[in-house]
């Protein structure tokens, strides 16, 4: 039997500071603050901590309350009944000491998470390209139905049931803070649904899937991530000692190659840094789950918008069972059913393997509920954090409203089905057509073709209907096709309904 997140130890009383007594009976998780959103149409948990044997009470407006008595740990959750939409509403917590809170409304709610692409704030940060036309969406950023709530950055290596954070309405004043997707995931659903939306954003730069695990699930079906951990651990004292050992070496090649990168007009390569310590770092197995996800459970959402991938690429092959396995267990441990699950496939970059996307892809395929947000045509060969943040949430907004919220929209560019050869060409068929396949800015381009399953030369591409025929001089008994396999591809296959395709291959593994 699973166990519910409420009764996993590490449970960290929080200091809620805007009720009567500083040092209260009763605190309630800090998700539950001046307004929060709560998920509508859904029974909405409330959960905190209070004395041994207390008795608590919770009332949403002017609804029935409910009353709860507290077990010998002092904890508590009630679990408000699913209501519509609407606000502000004030939520009262009573135990032997009363807590209103204000501003609270019924809307929808959805979690951000991955790494530093979701990390990436509205605002301009120091040391990375500002995000495209930031000045001017922060200065127009007058939208006080969307909310914000950043959990605090806490890795653990044990489960926690507490966070930090506060809720934020959006506003110029506000908005710079806000995850740049995030935002504009909110911005653009807002107004489709007409309800207050609200963005808990969870997410570390840096970071591969594993950290996002939970570790049970790892040690079960991923042994090697656990296996590789315990063997950083057990090696980091060499490691460090080679480090100090050789510390002067390095710093005399870094220095070197510095004034020469200066001479060539070239940038500096990076100073050499102590390894990281795998006791400490956030990237360990299961780390930011257990410190940053845990603390969400259960409160109700509506579903996930995800952008990872970056630090799994190097394993592509393995994040093809590891990000499903991800989606999975998430919606296991929420105990709400296969919520969606919208994650955008990571952008074009000197440094990312087209394997990595591919993967991503197959995830789309094999996991039930989830969209794929493709950026084939918003990269930067030279950044792997590209500035145009606003198609991208706008892409993942397409994807709720299709599967969160029933609409009858094409939220994807073309997808690849299936290859047939016939002669010398092969014709290749899609789904998410849109209305169309378009070829963008002249003919097709990114189409590769082979013979014989491992060279590949540049095919010529033609739409055909609703396939594309791919054909290339000189080979006359083609076996497989691809279609943007490189890092940076130069893709150019659309649907009419504007958004791209993906970038595929014909021969999997």
């Amino acid at each position: 039997m699973k166990t519910p997140s409420l009764l996993r130890p590490g449970f960290v009383l929080f200091s809620f500071l805007s009720v009567v007594a500083l040092h209260a009976d009763v605190a309630p998780n800090a998700l539950f603050r001046d307004h929060a959103v709560l998920q509508r149409e859904m029974p909405v948990p409330v959960w905190g901590k209070a004395s041994p044997g207390e008795k608590v009470t919770v009332r949403l407006a002017n609804r029935p309350a409910l009353s709860v008595t507290t077990g010998a740990d002092g904890r508590w959750l009630v679990k408000l009944p699913a209501s519509p939409a609407g606000g502000p509403f004030k939520l009262v917590i009573d135990g032997k000491n009363h807590i209103e809170l204000n501003d609270v409304w019924l809307g929808e709610v959805w979690i951000a998470s991955g790494q530093s692409n979701m990390e990436r704030q509205l605002g301009l940060r120091g040391g990375q390209k500002p995000i495209e036309n930031w000045e001017q969406e922060v200065a127009a950023a007058d939208h006080p139905q969307i909310r914000h709530f950043a959990v605090d950055r806490t890795p653990s290596d044990t489960p926690k049931i507490e966070t930090a954070g506060h809720w934020d309405v959006c506003s110029p004043q506000t908005a710079a803070q806000f995850t740049a997707v995030g935002y504009f995931f909110a911005r653009d659903l807002q107004p489709k649904l007409n309800v207050t939306v609200g963005i808990i954003h969870s997410s570390w730069g840096g970071t591969p899937a594993e950290t996002w695990m939970r570790h049970d699930l790892l040690a079960t079906e991923f042994p090697e991530v656990i296996a590789a951990q315990d063997k950083a651990v057990a090696g980091y004292d060499a490691a460090l000692a080679k480090y100090k050992t050789e510390e002067p070496v390095l710093l005399k090649t870094w220095e070197e190659a510095s004034v020469a990168a200066k001479a060539a007009g070239k940038p500096e390569p990076s100073k050499p840094v102590p390894p990281p310590d795998p006791h400490t770092t956030p990237k360990r197995p299961s780390a930011l789950y257990q410190g940053m996800i845990v603390p969400l459970q259960p409160y109700a959402i509506r579903g996930v918008i995800w952008y990872q991938g970056e630090s799994n690429a190097g394993r592509s092959e393995a994040y093809r069972t590891l990000f499903p396995a991800l989606i999975r267990d998430w919606r296991a441990q929420w105990n709400q059913g296969e919520f969606p699950f919208l994650f955008v496939q990571i952008a074009p970059f000197k440094g990312l393997p087209p394997e990595i996307r591919d993967a991503q892809l197959h995830a789309w395929r094999v996991t039930p509920n989830t969209a794929m947000v493709v950026t084939a045509d918003i990269g930067d060969a030279e950044d792997i954090h590209p500035t145009r943040k606003a198609p991208v949430g706008t892409r993942l907004a397409l994807a709720a409203r299709a599967l969160a919220y029933g609409e009858k929209i094409e939220y994807s560019g073309p997808r690849f089905t299936t290859a047939a050869v016939q002669g010398a060409n092969i014709i290749v068929s899609f789904d998410h057509l849109g209305g169309g396949l378009v070829a963008k800015d002249g003919p097709l381009r990114g189409f590769t073709i082979s013979a014989d399953g491992k060279t590949f030369v540049p095919a010529q591409a033609e739409i055909a209907g609703d396939t594309v025929t791919v054909h290339a001089e000189g080979v006359t008994a083609p076996v497989a096709v691809r279609y943007g396999w490189a890092n940076v591809p130069d893709v150019n296959l659309f649907n009419a309904a504007g958004l791209p395709a993906s970038p595929f291959r014909s021969d999997l593994p």
